[in-house]
């Protein structure tokens, strides 16, 4: 839900190109749209803050133009839209919009600075250890240890339900900083009883996936 909508110098915005995906409807069209609107908003001050002018690298290599735009640009874009699915969508976006909103809202607070800070913490120890097991990884003859550190950072952040750390709430912070701290836990201990470098990150995943599930049980409690 939140791959909707993003942060943008901390404000919730979503992109005129997802807006045609979702929509159904033609890139062009919606730019088009897009254009008419700020033609019409000429004497309104805020127009710029609502729609902002962006660029994006497509399948061909080059640079087309895009727009950015926050809750009250999305709603006089899609204002117009109909039908069932348009519907559908503008509820999941007016959701989404929510959501991010109270993480910005969040972010404000001394108990997000402060869970954040501890989790960068737990994230340099984390990083320590992977690279003592980038070491170990190229001495069993892996040709690419050095992507473990992606490789892990994607897993803890999968099993913390985070796709950015910037965006995540305070439970999901504590959640990633538990899952790292497992991790490195599982790789000391993987390196030290001779374990293979692939199947310390098996055991790290089967034992994340297992606190994963105690954690949607305590939430849902």
């Amino acid at each position: 839900m939140n791959s909707l909508v993003y942060l943008r110098n901390n404000e919730a915005v979503c992109s005129s190109l997802q807006v045609a995906e979702k929509f159904g409807m033609r890139h062009d069209n919606v730019l088009r749209a897009i254009d008419d609107l700020l033609k019409s908003l000429l004497n309104f001050e805020e127009r710029e803050k609502m729609f902002i002018a962006s660029k994006r690298k497509a399948a061909d290599r080059q640079y087309h133009r895009m727009y950015l735009m926050n809750r009250d640009g999305f709603s006089l874009l899609v204002m117009g839209f109909t039908g069932k699915e348009a519907l559908e969508w503008k509820l999941n976006y007016i959701k989404a919009f929510n959501q991010m909103e109270s993480i910005i809202q969040e972010k404000s607070t001394q108990d997000w600075v402060e869970t954040r800070k501890a989790g960068k913490l737990t994230r340099k120890a984390e990083a320590d250890t992977i690279k003592n097991l980038v070491e170990y990884a190229k001495g069993q003859g892996s040709q690419h240890a050095d992507k473990l550190y992606m490789t892990y950072s994607k897993l803890a952040n999968k099993m913390s339900g985070i796709s950015k750390r910037d965006e995540a709430t305070v439970t999901q912070l504590n959640n990633l900083s538990l899952m790292e701290h497992i991790i490195l836990c599982v790789i000391a201990s993987g390196i030290a009883e001779g374990k293979h470098y692939k199947e310390i990150y098996q055991d790290c995943k089967k034992r994340l996936e297992t606190v994963k599930d105690l954690a949607c049980l305590d939430q849902s409690a």
